[in-house]
């Protein structure tokens, strides 16, 4: 064969290759082209979706950072080997660790063992085993409200979603004075949760700066001076911030001013047994006022007392005044409580509710809860004792009982917000800034360290 005949076909070959190149080129850029028209219809430029949004700026602003929780991201964030974290009320052991309940850890062995248990909805009120045992954990298996049936329970996402539940009810029903009176001061997240269901906050006196305890005159002049029927929050036990309760008698006045102001009473409960170790005397306060037949509201929360902090159990409870109607009035109320967790939450969930339940029904793992909670009660009573102990052995100035006259998971220092910044910056002891610590963060192999601290900054201020 010649050789322009062999020479041919390659460069036909030739020829073909190039033309397929730049077909598939030219389909290739065809197709960008068309996914890029399709994109800028999909994607508006952003000058054109700022200017279409619903929630601008001046609408919808920044919101702040929740101060808790941006001071646990510094402490996390802090590398410091000296760093303490006493900010968030949660209980640490002597070794700073989170701490199961041991009661805990036999409740979920039993109910992982239960072939009968499953993941089907609870009704909306809740477990009933739970919600009935939380009522009498709170009022007492002998109180006149359960007896004579004018009470009813609801289970709720712990004792934030038990006071959300109670403020909806109250927005939506109360027509009194619809201002709550709240301690100053008070758990940060009172203020918004009544504030976001459109009832407004005001304060009233609590603690006293100059003595670090209660400001009893103030409190009761406040109450005095508050319109009639005026919903007035209070605390049980281990005042949230404070760690300042009052005494069974101030709680007796108390309740007399109340009942000649027609108040309403809401209790907020959320650490029963935690704060002295005992769950009935811890509950004193509640039982008087219902003793009394006080109408009232009380939230529970089993987050410290269980340390179920993240399983979210809590309890609602609601108790109208003794009298011929007072069936009839807790069963509308109760109708319309479920009403307004089906639309909130639909049903609550197991978990937490059952741990609880089944501690709360069984004899022996109650006793043995009450150790539990003698435990950590105890630990966070010999830290106070401690740090009360370490700074006047070295003469800090100014007088330290407050340690140890107040009582629960919190202490108010007394310490001021620029001695508190200089404790974070200087020594990574993060607190909140009114100088609130929780104690539970408090351990033997760490107190001599903060001890020192806090005398530096006192002494140089």
């Amino acid at each position: 064969m010649p050789p322009s005949s062999t020479a041919a076909p390659a460069r036909t070959s030739n020829i073909s290759t190039t033309t397929s190149s730049s077909t598939a080129s030219s389909s290739s850029s065809s197709s960008l082209s068309r996914i890029s028209n399709i994109a800028s219809h999909l994607a508006p430029a952003s000058s054109t979706m700022a200017s279409t949004t619903n929630f601008p700026a001046d609408v919808v602003p920044q919101a702040p950072e929740d101060p808790l929780f941006g001071l646990m991201r510094a402490f996390r964030a802090d590398e410091s080997p000296d760093k303490m974290d006493l900010g968030i009320g949660a209980y640490r052991d002597d070794n700073g660790k989170p701490w199961v309940l041991p009661v805990v850890k036999k409740a979920d062995e039993i109910l992982r063992n239960n072939p009968d248990l499953n993941h089907e909805y609870a009704p909306i009120a809740g477990i009933q085993a739970f919600t009935s045992k939380s009522a009498e954990l709170m009022f007492g298996a002998d109180s006149p409200a359960l007896k004579e049936g004018r009470a009813t329970s609801i289970q709720t996402i712990s004792g934030t979603g038990a006071v959300h539940l109670g403020a909806l009810f109250l927005a939506k029903f109360y027509k009194g004075n619809r201002t709550v009176y709240v301690s100053n001061p008070t758990w940060a997240n009172h203020h918004q949760i009544f504030n976001n269901v459109g009832l407004p906050t005001a304060q009233y006196p609590y603690f006293d700066k100059k003595t670090k305890g209660l400001d009893f005159e103030g409190m009761t002049q406040a109450l005095r001076e508050a319109p009639d029927r005026s919903v007035v929050l209070l605390h049980p036990c281990a005042h949230n911030p404070t760690g300042v309760d009052p005494t069974l008698d101030q709680w007796k006045e108390l309740a007399a001013i109340i009942r000649q102001k027609n108040h309403f009473p809401f209790f907020d409960s959320a650490y029963q047994g935690f704060a002295s170790g005992n769950l009935v005397r811890d509950a004193a306060a509640v039982r008087y006022f219902v003793e009394q037949g006080f109408e009232l509201l009380l939230a529970q929360s089993f987050a410290k007392n269980f340390g179920l902090y993240g399983e979210r159990a809590g309890c609602f409870h609601a108790i109208t005044s003794p009298g011929p109607g007072a069936a009839e009035t807790i069963a509308r109320i109760a109708s319309q409580l479920a009403i307004l967790q089906r639309s909130e939450i639909s049903n609550p969930p197991l978990y937490g509710a059952r741990i609880a339940s089944t501690v709360l029904n069984d004899p022996k793992l109650f006793a043995e809860w009450e150790e539990n909670l003698a435990t950590m009660s105890g630990r966070i009573i010999s830290m106070r004792k401690a740090l009360r102990s370490k700074l006047e052995e070295l003469g800090t100035p100014g007088t330290w009982n407050h340690i140890t006259d107040q009582i629960g998971m919190f202490s108010f220092t007394g310490l001021t917000e620029e001695q508190v910044l200089r404790l974070r910056n200087e020594a990574h002891v993060y607190m909140t800034k009114n100088g609130r610590i929780s104690m539970a963060g408090l351990n033997t192999k760490n107190i001599d360290y903060f001890a020192k601290a806090v005398h530096k900054v006192v002494t140089t201020s």
